[in-house]
């Protein structure tokens, strides 16, 4: 597979591309509005998950390159006043790694009483800081953890800290920021066969579970098929304690197709089987592909609109923002750059064992997922 290492390319902030609406919200030349925005607050992290980055870390990004919590809290308005944004995802890195992420949690919802506000994180400082990001006003959380046992997640992690991340999780749920939800990636060989203990221990703790493809956005570009768990492998892995039904609500351009969790053989004359003991998702980025009903818009760690997580290109919001734009400047920008949307992310085009498929050149941590 080929890869090209570096960094992504900053497209021309010139004018808009051709037939780019102007008064329109986020959306592209394929018929799709963006309305849930992913920003990033920043690019470090205090893991080194072997799918995400390589053991030494990476070059972080100096503190006033990041955006502080009044520019983040003007981009959101930005886009939710004009651009039709209705839902927003910090991101990272990890988020807790920022002293100041209840302030700015605590600054959109000053802003926006009404939008609903979500983190992504590792859990590690949950402890300490769920009631405090519940009180600034945070809906819900999303935390990651990719298995139960102590050894395997020190060696997916490269960091000995299971407890954290567990504790963390009970201390979100204690803190109200429900539904917790768990993302989890598995691999083969490494995880895979924790998948169904994953589930019933989400299951029994009221947390909604959400397993992950492993994406090629490793810092490593290591990433090969052969070491990825698919969609069609994790169902067959949870068939083995579970039985899977197709989960009767819209899906409505969420990432996660969700399905239903019954028992695998139902108890004998109590219709126990009956009752779904929860829901499980499952985000199958690279082998299920839902490019057509994305509705998702990002923002990075430094300012840049990526219109795209496998984008190889991006747009400098930032220091428009600084340069003293108005509102009206920077709505303009975005919807110039998620016009210029791909209509999908390439992999279901060249296939990902194709010469022709080019990694993207930043990893996970360093777009925000």
């Amino acid at each position: 597979m080929s890869v090209s290492l570096g960094l992504p390319r900053l497209r021309s902030a010139g004018p808009a591309p051709s037939g780019a609406p102007t008064g329109a919200g986020l959306m592209d030349r394929h018929g799709r509005r963006a309305t849930d925005l992913r920003l990033s607050v920043i690019d470090k992290c205090n893991l080194r998950c072997t799918y995400c980055m390589p053991a030494g870390g990476l070059p972080w990004l100096p503190a006033a390159q990041l955006m502080t919590p009044a520019e983040i809290t003007r981009i959101v308005t930005v886009g939710v006043h004009r651009l039709g944004v209705t839902e927003l995802r910090l991101t990272g890195g990890e988020p807790l790694v920022r002293p100041d992420l209840e302030d700015i949690v605590a600054a959109v919802r000053t802003t926006h009483p009404e939008l609903p506000v979500s983190v992504t994180t590792n859990g590690i400082g949950l402890t300490t800081r769920a009631a405090a990001l519940a009180e600034a006003g945070l809906t819900r959380i999303n935390i990651s953890l990719d298995s139960l046992d102590a050894a395997t997640f020190r060696a997916l992690a490269r960091r000995d800290r299971l407890a954290d991340v567990l504790a963390g999780a009970e201390a979100a749920a204690a803190a109200a920021l429900a539904p917790v939800k768990i993302n989890a990636v598995l691999m083969a060989g490494v995880n895979d066969h924790e998948a169904p203990e994953l589930l019933s221990w989400a299951l029994d703790h009221g947390f909604a579970l959400r397993f992950i493809e492993q994406m090629p956005l490793d810092a490593d570009h290591g990433w090969t098929r052969a070491d990825m768990v698919t969609a069609d492998q994790i169902r067959n892995r949870l068939a083995t304690r579970f039985r899977l039904v197709p989960h009767p609500g819209p899906r409505e351009g969420a990432p996660a197709e969700l399905w239903d969790v019954h028992p695998r053989t139902p108890t004998a004359g109590t219709g126990a089987g009956d009752a779904p003991l929860g829901t499980v998702g499952i985000i199958a980025s690279v082998t299920e592909p839902f490019c057509a009903d994305c509705k998702r818009t990002r923002i990075t760690a430094e300012g840049r609109i990526r219109s795209c997580l496998f984008s190889h290109e991006e747009v400098e919001l930032l220091p428009l923002l600084r340069a003293g734009a108005t509102d009206a400047n920077l709505a303009e920008r975005w919807r110039a750059a998620m016009w210029a949307k791909p209509a999908a992310h390439g992999m279901d085009h060249t296939g990902l064992d194709s010469p022709d498929y080019v990694q993207p050149e930043r990893s996970m941590s360093a777009i925000g997922g």
